[in-house]
């Protein structure tokens, strides 16, 4: 599934190498996003006082509101004039910080390579709506999408995808669907840097204070805001690691070798094949949580790999 030299540090490109350091640079001259209200820290990273660049806004980009659990659900569509298919898009941020526009420039890019119309999801964020407001506003917009796919884009050629939170609820609604629903309806599944495991992987555990985007205290104060209300750790519909894998379609998993979730990656490509599904392993070295939020050769790569998964599937 992987080659052992990935994890080899002499395998870390200088780009790669440079970014790390800026990125570890920049992180400690900023303030700790735990000594804010999380409405403060979404509006600094909206001015780019995060981890991430603000990417521009898509002038292929128009949000829409349907129906959801907790009231209109808002989704982002970036979307060519006739799509091959429809890429259901989940943010990440821990399930506390990001939005659904913070990622125009990767949309675009799918909407321009693949062809797909990128509908991304603008769920309820914890600690003000924790568990399970965010899965419950994935499902919804899983659901409508099923519905509305071929009236609206032309095509019922679904996928799904995100990053980090996002991966994690993309994994959540695959199985609900299937659970709650009886449906299958996702052709494949582009899950990047995703934590599966909310009792913490060794990965996780074992990272420390090094905030390289984020560090153990981060993971672990996620999870605290998301499961604020409710929510058992050993449940699937909140760890998906620990469910039935069953069932579920084709999925690329990308992790970098510099990132406190990797194990969480390792884990579950290995229990979606053991569970009778395709799955690929893409480790990219010396690669930081989320890197493809950076430009850099290593991003093109990875970048370049989804597409091809993509437009097979």
């Amino acid at each position: 599934m992987v080659d052992p030299a990935a994890f080899d540090p002499a395998r870390v490109d200088a780009e790669t190498q440079a970014l790390n350091a800026e990125i570890l640079a920049k992180l400690a001259g900023l303030p700790d996003q735990w000594s804010a209200p999380p409405a403060v820290v979404r509006e600094r990273r909206k001015q780019g006082l995060g981890a991430f660049p603000v990417p521009p806004a898509s002038a292929w980009a128009r949000t829409i509101a349907i129906e959801g659990p907790g009231g209109p659900l808002e989704l982002r569509i970036v979307a060519p004039a006739e799509p091959s298919g429809v890429y259901l898009h989940i943010h990440g941020g821990g399930w506390v910080f990001g939005t659904a526009d913070m990622q125009d420039d990767r949309l675009e890019r799918l909407a321009r390579v693949c062809g797909l119309a990128c509908v991304s999801v603008e769920y309820r964020l914890a600690p003000e709506a924790p568990y399970p407001a965010a899965p419950d506003d994935c499902e919804a917009a899983a659901l409508w999408l099923v519905r509305e796919a071929k009236a609206r884009f032309g095509t019922d050629r679904l996928l799904i995808g995100g990053e980090s939170a996002g991966a994690h609820l993309a994994a959540v609604t695959l199985m609900r669907l299937r659970d709650r629903h009886g449906l299958t309806p996702f052709r494949a599944a582009n899950l990047t840097a995703g934590c599966y495991d909310l009792a913490l992987t060794p990965s996780v555990r074992r990272w420390g204070e090094t905030k390289l985007i984020l560090n153990t205290r981060d993971i672990f104060l996620f999870v605290q805001n998301f499961l604020r209300l409710k929510g058992d750790v050993r449940d699937p519909d909140v760890s998906p690691l620990q469910g039935d894998l069953s069932g579920l379609p084709p999925a690329l998993f990308t992790v970098g070798t510099r990132d406190p979730l990797l194990d969480d990656t390792l884990f579950m490509a290995s229990r979606w094949l053991a569970a009778g599904n395709r799955a690929e392993l893409a480790v990219w070295p010396g690669g930081a949580h989320v890197f493809i939020g950076f430009a850099g050769a290593l991003t093109e790569q990875a970048l370049a790999r989804a597409d091809a998964f993509l437009q097979a599937a």
